[in-house]
């Protein structure tokens, strides 16, 4: 990472501090860098052979690896055209572009399954070819982030590392960058309920403001509409309210306050997100 890039990422993580999304450990020492942000082990190196979709590859060995902490759109049905479907496609020649024949690193987050239900292993990816820039190479997460390319999942690795992470996701959001200049990617609005159900099935990035937070046997709701129906709610489990309310999200101090959520889009009576860690809420506020 050379010297403007370094720049530009204290900048994206001092604005993260303030969000709430990352503690200042400043006092505490140096500041966090990529190198120490995303806690993770070298488990393995290989050649990529083919690439699949937009976080997926094939190494030469045929050992299929996902990227850890990223998502993507999907790659289109046999026959789909439109924006969707466009996405997909863009989404995987980007990947394409950055990893296609080269050398890379596996690294296993030390939060996190090493495969997923596919068989496929879970990791964070760095290529070898151009040298250290951040542990182990360039990190391909960040450079899909940085280039508008890929979207911030859910599960990432901790507060720390997702402030990491969102950094790099909110500065190619704001410069439109990649899939961030095209209506298919743009954040949903918590009250756009035809656009919300348009979403079902798929990872979805939703910013609004919080009407009413309410409890119900073992679970939170967050309302973002007068009609709970017609709007996003937000679910929380309360085995998972420890969680949030460490991090300084606590469900209940956060009616009235502008969110960004991002999470699985389903249907239950209304649009809804579950959310079960505190990396999936922004406070939209201050970024």
């Amino acid at each position: 990472m050379g010297g403007w890039d370094r720049r530009v990422f204290a900048a994206l993580v001092a604005g993260s501090m303030m969000a709430g999304l990352l503690p200042d450990s400043r006092a505490e020492g140096a500041p966090p860098t990529p190198a120490t942000a995303c806690q993770s082990e070298l488990t393995g190196t290989g050649k990529v052979a083919a690439v699949i979709d937009g976080r997926s590859f094939v190494l030469d060995d045929g050992r299929e690896v996902r990227i850890a902490a990223v998502e993507v759109p999907l790659l289109p049905a046999p026959g789909e055209t439109g924006p969707a479907a466009e996405a997909g496609l863009a989404a995987r020649a980007a990947l394409m572009a950055l990893v296609a024949s080269q050398n890379v690193e596996l690294r296993q987050p030390r939060a996190g399954a090493a495969a997923d239900r596919y068989g496929r292993i879970v990791a964070h990816v760095h290529l070898t070819e151009n040298g250290p820039k951040t542990s182990g190479g360039t990190s391909v997460a960040h450079e899909l982030l940085a280039k508008g390319h890929a979207r911030v999942a859910a599960e990432v690795g901790g507060r720390a590392c997702a402030a990491e992470f969102l950094a790099w996701e909110r500065a190619a959001r704001e410069a439109k960058l990649g899939l961030w200049g095209e209506r298919y990617y743009a954040i949903v609005g918590a009250e756009s309920w035809a656009e919300l159900l348009a979403e079902r099935g798929r990872f979805t990035v939703v910013e609004g403001k919080v009407l009413s937070v309410r409890e119900s046997g073992g679970t939170i709701y967050m309302n973002f509409g007068r009609r709970w129906s017609q709007a996003l709610t937000v679910t929380v489990l309360k085995r998972h309210e420890r969680s949030f309310t460490a991090a300084g999200l606590s469900p209940k101090s956060l009616e009235n306050r502008r969110l960004r959520v991002r999470g699985w889009v389903e249907e239950r009576n209304g649009p809804r997100i579950e959310a079960t860690r505190p990396e999936q809420i922004e406070i939209a506020e201050y970024n």
